[in-house]
C-alpha cells in the first residue's frame, strides 16, 4: 500500500467525484500533508486528494480503494494536534470539506442533522439562531463536526455538559468495503445489541468514514458570567475546585492558567486580563437562568475561593468583558505557537492534577526547558506545552535545535510515566494519531490493545482506513 496511484485509478476517482475534485499536483497537495502538530517531520503528501460531495461518492471511493488496497485517510478541518489525518502511508486523502450542509434542525426532538464537513463556526450560529445550545467547545472553530466526533473532542465545558459523545445520537458511516450503515437515530436510549455508534466516536477514522451526524441540542442558557480568581500558588488554586464541587456547584467551565502565558497573550492581542495579581489563575464560568440565581452562585463560588487562599475575585459580568477574557484564554496557543513543539493531552483523576503539575515543574527544571501547563481543573485534563525555549525574566529565549531535540523524548517519557502512575491516560480529547502511538502501552495493557486490533480487523480487514494511526497492525 501507499505507492503512487496509476492513471487508471485517478481516472476512476475523477469519474466518481468529478475531475475538479481530484487533486494530484504536489504543490496543491501540500496543505493536505499535515495537521496542526508543529513538527513537520511527520508530514507526508498523499498520492491524491479527493473531495466527495455525497455519501454515495464516499462509498464508491472506499469500495474502489478496498479492492485496490489503497489507503484512505478521512480528513476534516485538520485542526488536530497528533497527526491523526496525516497520510503517513500515502494513498488518498478523503477531504469531507464539500459535505458541509446543515440538513435539518428538528425543534420537536431538539436535534440537528449535519453532514460531516460542517465547521463548528457555522454550526454554533445556526444552533443559537434556532434558540438552542451545543455545549461542546473543543477550541478551533474551523474544526469540522466529523473530525470532532472521530476524536470524541471535549473542551472546557466538559465538566458540566460532557464531551461530544454525550450529544451524538446517530451517525451515517461508510465502511472500508463501501457499505453504508446507519447507527442510532433520533433516540434518547437504546439497548438494542452492541453499541456500534459509540465505537465509532473517537475511532479517528480507522473504522469507518463518518458522513452524517444527528446531534442532540440543549435549551440555551440564559446568563453566563466569568470569574477570574488569582492565587499565589497553583496547588491552592487546584485544591479549591473539589471544594466548589462538594457544595453541589457545577460550573460551566473551570480552567487553571499560569500567569506567564496570560502576560504573553496580552501582548500578542494587545488586550488586558482583569488581574495582575498572583502567579496563577482560576477561570470559572458559571451559567444560570436568572440574574438572582447568577448572583447567588457567583457569591458562593467567590466565598469558597477566598476561604481557600484566593487573593481576590474579579467578575466579568458584561458581554464585552466576558468576550475579552475568553478571547485571551482561547488565543494562548496562538500566542505561544511559534515556540511550541507539542501539546500534551494527559488526563488524570482531578485529585491528582496538582501532583502531576508539580511533576511537570520538576521535569522542566531537570531538563531546563519551558513547559507551560494549563487545562481543565474540574475534569483532570492537563495540557502541558513542550517548548523549544526557556522563559526567564518575562522573556522567551529560544533553545538551539540540537538542544530541544535531545530533550523532547525524555520529557515526553517522564510525563507519560507520571500520567500512568497517577492512574491517567495519555489523551483526554486530542486522540492518539501518529504522535502518541508509541506511548499507548504506557497506559493500556496488551490485552486491551489486542482487542482494539481485533475490532479494527473486523471493520477494515484490508487495513485501508487511516492505517498506522492509534496502533500498527
Amino acid at each position: 500500500m501507499g505507492s503512487a496511484l496509476t492513471d487508471r485509478i485517478i481516472q476512476k476517482l475523477q469519474s466518481i467525484a468529478g475531475e475538479k475534485n481530484v487533486i494530484c499536483e504536489a504543490e496543491k497537495m501540500f496543505d493536505y500533508s499535515h495537521d496542526e502538530f508543529s513538527l513537520r517531520d511527520i508530514a507526508r503528501e498523499p498520492d491524491a486528494v479527493v473531495k466527495p460531495g455525497s455519501t454515495e461518492e464516499v462509498s464508491r471511493i472506499c469500495r474502489l480503494a478496498d479492492r485496490e488496497r489503497i489507503p484512505v485517510i478521512p480528513r476534516g478541518g485538520a485542526t488536530g494536534l497528533c497527526g491523526g489525518c496525516v497520510p503517513s502511508s500515502g494513498g488518498i486523502v478523503l477531504s469531507l470539506e464539500r459535505m458541509n450542509k446543515i440538513i435539518e434542525v428538528d425543534k420537536r426532538n431538539q436535534m440537528i442533522v449535519v453532514e460531516a464537513g460542517v465547521m463548528l463556526m457555522d454550526l454554533y450560529p445556526r444552533v443559537e439562531e434556532e434558540g438552542f445550545f451545543f455545549p461542546p467547545h473543543p477550541g478551533d472553530e474551523t474544526a469540522m463536526i466529523g473530525g470532532v466526533i472521530a476524536t470524541n473532542a471535549g473542551g472546557s465545558r466538559a465538566v458540566k455538559y460532557g464531551v461530544v459523545r454525550n450529544y451524538v445520537r446517530g451517525l451515517e458511516v461508510v465502511l472500508a468495503s463501501g457499505a453504508v450503515v446507519d447507527l442510532g437515530g433520533k433516540l434518547m436510549k437504546s439497548s438494542t445489541g452492541y453499541n456500534l455508534l459509540n465505537l465509532m466516536i473517537g475511532s479517528e477514522g480507522t473504522l469507518g468514514v463518518i458522513t452524517r451526524a444527528i446531534i442532540q441540542l440543549m435549551p440555551s442558557p440564559q446568563i453566563s458570567r466569568s470569574l477570574i480568581i488569582p492565587y499565589d500558588e497553583l496547588e491552592r488554586a487546584i485544591d479549591t475546585v473539589p471544594e466548589i464541587l462538594a457544595k453541589k456547584i457545577l460550573p460551566l467551565a473551570v480552567e487553571f492558567i499560569p500567569k506567564d502565558v496570560i502576560r504573553i497573550t496580552e501582548e500578542f492581542l494587545r488586550k488586558r486580563w482583569p488581574s495582575t495579581m498572583g502567579n496563577t489563575y482560576l477561570l470559572i464560568i458559571c451559567d444560570a437562568s436568572t440574574d438572582d440565581q447568577m448572583d447567588r452562585l457567583s457569591e458562593q463560588v467567590a466565598d469558597i475561593c477566598m476561604a481557600n487562599g484566593a487573593l481576590d475575585v474579579f467578575v466579568a459580568d458584561s458581554p464585552a468583558k466576558q468576550q475579552e477574557v475568553l478571547e485571551i484564554r482561547s488565543k494562548i496557543y496562538e500566542a505561544i505557537k511559534a515556540h511550541t513543539l507539542e501539546i500534551l493531552d494527559i488526563a488524570v483523576p482531578r485529585a491528582e492534577i496538582a501532583r502531576h503539575v508539580r511533576r511537570v515543574q520538576e521535569v522542566s527544571q531537570k531538563y531546563e526547558i519551558w513547559l507551560p501547563t494549563f487545562g481543565h481543573a474540574a475534569d483532570g485534563n492537563v495540557h502541558t506545552h513542550i517548548m523549544k525555549a526557556v522563559y526567564e525574566d518575562g522573556r522567551i529565549i529560544p533553545l538551539p535545535e540540537a538542544d530541544w531535540k535531545e530533550k523532547l523524548e525524555h520529557v515526553r517519557k517522564e510525563l507519560y510515566r507520571d500520567c500512568k502512575e497517577k492512574g491517567g491516560v495519555i489523551s483526554g480529547e486530542h486522540g492518539i494519531g501518529i504522535v502518541k502511538k508509541p506511548y499507548l502501552s504506557y497506559v493500556l495493557d496488551q490485552e486491551s490493545i489486542n482487542l482494539m486490533k481485533g475490532i479494527k480487523r473486523t471493520f477494515d480487514p484490508n487495513n485501508i482506513l487511516n492505517p498506522g494511526k492509534i496502533f500498527d497492525l
